[in-house]
């Protein structure tokens, strides 16, 4: 799969839109981060989606706080934190502001200039160059966005619970992971 720098970056609209709906449609898109003049690319093949402070798994259920006030921003920013001292990850930012609702990025595909496993949040994010300087970024910039696949290569989603949430109760079985089934790169529980 080759990356093409005259693919279309996705528009606000796009995130502004019902996180499942967007959990979804991000499969297959392209991860860009331009890090000293050269494009990281990765195809997106595995998200989990996390509602709102309903979603007793979203960080957002605990409120507003200084590490989650991002989310409760406008749709199409990353937000990106750092868990268990060593490993970023990385949401995108869906719905309108006040919400609160994003979608985590699990896996990708390697496409360009990508070293390491990139199954995984953590590892994604190492593998990305994404880390905390990152957080409450636009994703529209030229330097760091999602953009629509080249090509519309025909791919099946699977959904599954999301990974790690145990403690969310009932929201714990909800099938909020999407991945592409079959791809070699999405995480193993």
């Amino acid at each position: 799969m080759q990356y093409n720098r005259a693919v279309q970056q996705l528009h606000r609209a796009f995130y502004d839109r019902d996180t499942i709906v967007v959990a979804r449609e991000l499969l297959g898109k392209y991860l860009v981060h331009t890090v000293r003049s050269a494009a990281r690319v990765g195809r997106i093949v595995e998200v989990e989606a996390y509602l709102g402070p309903h979603d007793r798994a979203a960080h957002s259920a605990r409120g507003v706080t200084e590490r989650t006030k991002v989310m409760f921003g406008p749709p199409g920013y990353a937000y990106v934190y750092f868990i268990y001292g060593m490993y970023h990850c990385m949401n995108v930012v869906t719905e309108r502001a006040g919400h609160g609702a994003a979608v985590l990025l699990r896996a990708l595909e390697p496409v360009k200039n990508l070293e390491g496993r990139t199954c995984g949040p953590g590892l994604l994010c190492r593998a990305m160059a994404i880390d905390q300087r990152l957080n409450a970024h636009d994703l529209l910039s030229a330097n760091f966005h999602i953009a629509a696949s080249p090509k519309a290569e025909p791919f099946v989603i699977a959904k599954r619970a999301r990974i790690g949430v145990y403690y969310a109760e009932q929201w714990a079985k909800r099938h909020l992971r999407f991945y592409i089934r079959g791809n070699p790169f999405v995480s193993r529980p």
